[in-house]
Parts: C-alpha cells; sequence; structure tokens
C-alpha cells in the first residue's frame, strides 16, 4: 500500500513538472511572438519614415531643374557649377539603398548651397525674378520638410536600433535577420547650417 501511494504521488509530480514545462514554453512562445510582433511594426515604421523622406526628395529634385533652367538665363557662363548641381541630383535620384540615397544627399545639399550662395552674390538681379523667388521658397519649403522628415526618419531608426540590440527581443532580431540602420546626419558643420539666400 505504501508502494502505491508512492508510485501515484511520483506520478503526480511528474505530471506537475510536465505541465509546468508545458506551461513555460507557451509563455516563452507568447513572448517570442509580441516581440516578433513588436519589431516588425519598428521595421514598418521605420521603411514608411524613410518613404516619406523620399517623398520630399522626389519634390527636391523635380524643382531643382526648374531653378537650374531659371538661373540659367542669368548664368549661362557659369555652367560649371550648374552642371555639379545636376549631377549631384541625379546621383541622388538613381541611389538604391538608405545608405547610399544618404550619402548622395549629403553631396546635392552641399551644391544647392553653393548654386544658391553663388547665384545671390554673382547675380543680385535675380531679386526681380519672381520664378525665381517662387522657385527658392518652394526649394526653402522642401528643406524644412526634408529636415522634419530626417528628424522624425531619425527617431525610428533610434528606436529600431534600440529594439534589435536589447535583450531579450535581440535574440528575435537575430533570427529575423535584422541589422542596425544607419542614421541620417550631416558630415561637416557647414552642411548644418541653413541655405543662405539674401535678395
Amino acid at each position: 500500500m505504501y508502494a502505491n501511494l508512492l508510485a501515484l504521488s511520483g506520478v503526480a509530480i511528474g505530471g506537475i513538472v510536465a505541465g509546468a514545462v508545458a506551461l513555460l514554453i507557451i509563455i516563452l512562445f507568447i513572448v517570442y511572438i509580441c516581440l516578433k510582433n513588436g519589431l516588425v511594426r519598428t521595421v514598418n515604421r521605420t521603411e514608411e519614415s524613410w518613404s516619406t523622406i523620399d517623398v520630399y526628395l522626389k519634390k527636391r529634385y523635380d524643382l531643382i531643374p526648374n531653378l537650374v533652367n531659371t538661373v540659367k538665363g542669368y548664368a549661362a557662363h557659369e555652367q560649371d557649377t550648374l552642371t555639379k548641381v545636376i549631377e549631384a541630383r541625379n546621383t541622388a535620384a538613381l541611389a538604391a539603398t538608405p545608405e547610399e540615397k544618404i550619402a548622395a544627399e549629403k553631396a546635392l545639399s552641399s551644391e544647392l548651397k553653393t548654386l544658391m550662395n553663388f547665384t545671390v552674390e554673382r547675380y543680385p538681379d535675380l531679386k526681380a525674378n519672381v520664378n525665381f523667388l517662387e522657385l527658392s521658397a518652394q526649394l526653402k519649403n522642401i528643406e524644412g520638410d526634408l529636415a522634419n522628415a530626417r528628424k522624425y526618419y531619425n527617431a525610428n531608426v533610434r528606436e529600431y536600433n534600440n529594439a534589435i540590440m536589447v535583450f531579450p527581443s535581440s535574440i528575435v532580431a537575430g533570427r529575423m535577420r535584422l541589422a542596425k540602420k544607419p542614421y541620417f546626419e550631416l558630415d561637416s558643420e557647414a552642411e548644418r547650417s541653413a541655405v543662405k539666400v539674401e535678395f
């Protein structure tokens, strides 16, 4: 009788242990699913914020030829500056990855700053050109929108990078093969200042 009681308690303990292990596996599975869904949302938010930057870059790419053509009327013999802006725009437009686009955008911003400063300094009579003023104002607005979109993108990249590096979500991120994303930053202090347009 004592042996039967011992056998029954052993079975009960085995059942309790098996139930606890099964419960632990279920909890770990739920945690894994929650972490994966959170990472997917973070990835999607980061990609959406990059798409927002792309929209403003497209607007800027479309505006630049109009601005350059307006300036060409005043600066026909200064073809080199205009050619550099067009080349930088085309390079930025063709960039495939966010990393390539970030590098190309830095070059384009630098060339635009050179063009705007060059035009204002060399050709003060542009003050009277309404098209130039309108295009410059549009470019300034787009640059402001781009700055806000970059801030939004960088905030999302920060959240994404944190999510893939912090334990335990780093384990799930590793299984998803997620890699760290770059911030959209400017290289030089000169690029950090706004394009100066004075009339």
